[in-house]
């Protein structure tokens, strides 16, 4: 287990320490609304002001004004200095045992209300989803493209002790986080569903690494199955039926699919070598995945019932993690000649298909991209100059975000 647990570590794992703040903008689309934030809090929160304030800027449809106003929450009153903007947001936000939020969109010209909503849920803690769901709530009212993927959970696992680690929730931002799974060495989370009431998960504290799923909520938990060697669920079928799973039965790291309903094994690939993992492309009919029979880490596709293997990548030593949506393909790659130690890591998008590339990042050490549900977004880790963040880009408008994070150590992460 050691063995294997080593190579994952070279594959997934990246060191992640304390940080200070960054946050990025790397292009402005003039097309998006201006937009400012009145509180009308009888305290006014940073933090929470931060939060909707990057809930704006990431959406790529507004051109948040970042400073802090505060004024009257009831009325129609708008501050002369805030006419130049389209909109104008106020907010009211009561916090204690739990959390309470009030809304209203006014039209900055002449006040008029546009639109107002009220929030509450029984946790302070879970203070940026209601951030969250107000921002994303005024984005469908004003009929931009769905944002709906800021109100998602992302789980990861970070490492505590030897042979330990947990699975936490978080929001995107990180500014929530809950562990829910912990005892053991559990990793390698994956959402089962699109709700995410539920997640496939690897636990090795047995005899054999075995595959649950558990539903979050209810904590009902069902073994999916064991196997030799290493036992790692990359991804879910668009219907939810099959599972691609990297396993190493015979002692070789393959590609498998799993049959949810009859329990069937498929071997996907087949090569004497390191072959993991597998993310499903071209509507689930073919696979993308990682494989050194090259000689290094390079990205490969595959037909599910065909033969034949390609490169997808042509450049690079050392293409270790990829994400797929639809033909879509994000993957990280080594740009520094180290063989361990600190790396340059940056992320690339391509097509399964081949075609133009396009580089995503430029500096630091990238990695764990993952395509958000509507392909729009990418989430990943950045660590640079000393410094650790999880960061967003939106493909759409070319704009990020970096949201500073402090955990010693993440072994993988979904979202």
């Amino acid at each position: 287990m050691r063995r294997w647990l080593l190579l994952l570590t070279l594959l997934f794992t990246t060191n992640l320490l304390a940080v200070d703040a960054t946050l990025k903008i790397e292009k402005d689309v003039e097309q998006r609304a201006r937009i400012a934030l009145v509180d009308g809090s009888e305290q006014h929160d940073e933090k929470f002001f931060g939060i909707l304030l990057a809930d704006l800027k990431i959406s790529g449809h507004f051109l948040a004004d970042s400073n802090v106003h505060q004024g009257s929450f009831s009325g129609a009153f708008i501050d002369p200095k805030l006419k130049g903007q389209d909109y104008v947001l106020k907010y009211k936000l009561l916090m204690g045992d739990g959390t309470k939020l009030f809304i209203q969109l006014l039209r900055a010209s002449d006040g008029m209300m546009l639109y107002k909503k009220s929030y509450s849920i029984p946790s302070a803690a879970k203070m940026p989803f209601v951030a969250h769901k107000a921002i994303s709530d005024i984005n469908a009212y004003l009929k931009y493209p769905d944002i709906s993927w800021i109100n998602r959970y992302v789980v990861y696992t970070r490492y505590t002790g030897k042979q330990k680690s947990e699975i936490v929730l978080a929001d995107y931002t990180f500014n929530y986080q809950k562990p829910i799974i912990r005892g053991g060495l559990n990793v390698f989370p994956k959402w089962a569903d699109a709700q995410q009431r539920a997640l496939y998960y690897t636990s090795y504290k047995g005899v054999l690494p075995t595959l649950y799923k558990i539903n979050i909520y209810t904590g009902q938990k069902s073994t999916i199955l064991s196997s030799e060697g290493m036992l790692v669920c990359s991804d879910v079928s668009k219907d939810y039926s099959k599972l691609l799973l990297t396993m190493a039965p015979n002692g070789q790291a393959d590609i498998y699919e799993l049959d949810l309903a009859t329990g069937a094994k498929k071997r996907v690939t087949k090569f004497d070598g390191i072959d993991v993992n597998g993310k499903y492309v071209d509507d689930d009919k073919s696979i993308v995945f990682i494989s050194n029979r090259l000689g290094y880490a390079n990205v490969f596709r595959k037909a599910i019932d065909s033969a034949a293997v390609s490169p997808v990548v042509y450049h690079g030593r050392n293409n270790n993690a990829c994400d797929t949506y639809d033909d879509k393909v994000v993957y990280s790659s080594r740009e520094s000649s180290n063989s361990f130690g600190r790396n340059q890591f940056n992320l690339y998008l391509t097509s399964s298909h081949g075609g133009d590339t396009r580089p995503l990042t430029t500096t630091g050490t990238n990695q764990f991209p993952r395509f958000s549900p509507d392909g729009s977004v990418v989430l990943y880790i950045k660590h640079s100059g000393g410094g650790s963040a999880i960061g967003y880009i939106n493909l759409d408008s070319s704009q990020s975000l970096l949201f500073p994070i402090s955990i010693n150590k993440i072994q993988s992460i979904d979202w």
